[in-house]
């Protein structure tokens, strides 16, 4: 039976993986690699197992979900607003762009000493950081969003009186949406980072304090299950995301 393309992507998304398992795995068995820095696969996958009948592995994975989640919606969730606001109204882009177009550039990971000191080393410390991380993709890619959306649309709101509220509603958010869920995209990722980074700092849970924790004791095995696992949630989150998109905007599928 002949696949589809988009099936075929799928494949070789899942192939091009397990083609690079085997090579480490045997280049771990022959020696071609020192495993004291790269131990073969098949040692992390039993690491992965201890860690998952402890529940250690699961712990830390929702720790740094939930911390993800609420980041995630601190940070998007204003943004979206802002960035549509923005991208609608020229005196509010003037007054607010030159202050993004500032802090952007600033690492996000450099923040966070400042963001300790204020917030402390409990969990609001982790959740503004993801938040910042997930805050600046959003906006611009909303503002961006917005202004791309045809002039004539925006015309036709005024012509039949639409408010305020309906044009956010009715035309700058839908216009804006591919956008917006690319900013979305590119803000989990960067959330997904920034995470890890603040967990190394101040915690007792999460994949970031996972791995720092055996850098310490020296568990190399565990450092690289933390690093799979983000990598994994990175693709997961990614699967989800598209799928929502190609959920609500279904005119992107055939492209």
């Amino acid at each position: 039976m002949k696949m589809n393309q988009k099936t075929q992507e799928r494949v070789m998304g899942l192939l091009s993986p397990l083609l690079l398992v085997v090579v480490w795995e045997l280049s771990a068995r022959v020696g071609l690699i020192d495993t004291r820095f790269f131990p073969a696969p098949s040692s992390i996958v039993a690491t992965t197992g201890r860690l998952f009948s402890s529940g250690e592995l699961w712990t830390n994975i929702s720790a740094s979900l939930q911390r993800l989640l609420w980041g995630s919606l601190l940070g998007g969730i204003p943004a979206l607003g802002i960035g549509i606001l923005m991208g609608l109204y020229r005196p509010l882009r003037a007054a607010i762009d030159p202050l993004i177009s500032a802090t952007y550039p600033v690492p996000k990971s450099a923040i966070l000493p400042l963001v300790l000191l204020i917030f402390g080393l409990g969990e609001a410390s982790k959740i503004v950081m993801v938040a910042l991380g997930v805050f600046y993709p959003v906006v611009i890619n909303t503002i961006m969003g917005v202004q791309q959306i045809d002039k004539i649309y925006l015309d036709v709101g005024k012509n039949f009186r639409a408010s305020r509220w309906q044009t956010f509603r009715k035309i700058a958010l839908p216009g804006a949406l591919p956008s917006i869920m690319a900013g979305i995209k590119l803000g989990i990722g960067m959330g997904l980072i920034l995470i890890a980074i603040a967990e190394m700092v101040g915690a007792k849970t999460g994949i970031g304090f996972m791995i720092w924790d055996a850098w310490q004791v020296l568990s190399v095995e565990t450092m690289y299950v933390g690093l799979i696992v983000i990598s994994i949630l990175g693709f997961l989150l990614t699967l989800i995301l598209n799928e929502i998109e190609a959920l609500i905007l279904p005119w992107k599928r055939e492209r």
